[in-house]
């Protein structure tokens, strides 16, 4: 069967016409280049106490009130501990500087029930369109590979100030993002490997501190 050209041409223009619809990011992450976008960086969990106490096991010391995949962190040393817990000041036999048994005083300043650890409006409409693209974007998601949530990061974005926002919390210690004032766009919220990596190299451009 032969086709024509002009069958060509239209085959040709429609094709490109469903793919770039196909590359565009989902409302309400379509807007996102031009609404005013705040990322948060949020501390992602916090331990009731901090009081070390001798596990029944074996003497290792332990937390007290930490989740059973924190309680798994720890055991891997308390270097990472303190990556996944900003903020707490660990006893020296963790391998923190101070004698401290108790957590720092608490901000009032929160995102959603977190405690906000710094914040930077995002100027930069590129890095704001950038943001679109990588989580309007079905294929970044995937099923969560954990059950856990505590949430790293947040980023509230709207069309005004004082307008109301799409608020969410961004989890890379659980892989998977969570939405709180929006209906989530995407069948899953667990972020894919490449999702991550494209974050992390947003994050050093949006909270370089």
């Amino acid at each position: 069967m032969r086709l024509s050209l002009g069958t060509l041409v239209s085959v040709g223009l429609f094709g490109a016409a469903t793919s770039g619809c196909a590359s565009s990011p989902v409302a309400p992450f379509n807007a996102m280049e031009k609404a005013n976008v705040v990322v948060f960086r949020l501390q992602n969990y916090e331990p009731p106490s901090v009081l070390p106490t001798a596990s029944a096991a074996g003497g290792n010391t332990l937390l007290q009130g930490l989740p059973n995949e924190v309680q798994a962190w720890l055991k891997q040393g308390a270097q990472g501990l303190q990556q996944i817990l900003p903020g707490v000041v660990l006893p020296p036999v963790l391998g923190g500087q101070q004698a401290a048994t108790t957590a720092p005083a608490q901000s009032e300043l929160r995102f959603h029930g977190s405690r906000i650890l710094g914040q930077n409006q995002v100027m930069d409409s590129e890095l704001r369109a950038s943001l679109g693209k990588l989580f309007g974007n079905a294929d970044n998601f995937e099923p969560p590979k954990a059950g856990c949530l505590y949430p790293d990061y947040g980023i509230s974005f709207g069309p005004t100030p004082g307008a109301p926002t799409y608020d969410f919390v961004i989890s890379t210690t659980c892989h998977q993002v969570q939405p709180k004032t929006f209906q989530w766009p995407h069948s899953a919220t667990g972020m894919t490997v490449a999702l991550e990596e494209d974050w992390a190299e947003l994050v050093r451009k949006m909270l370089p501190n």
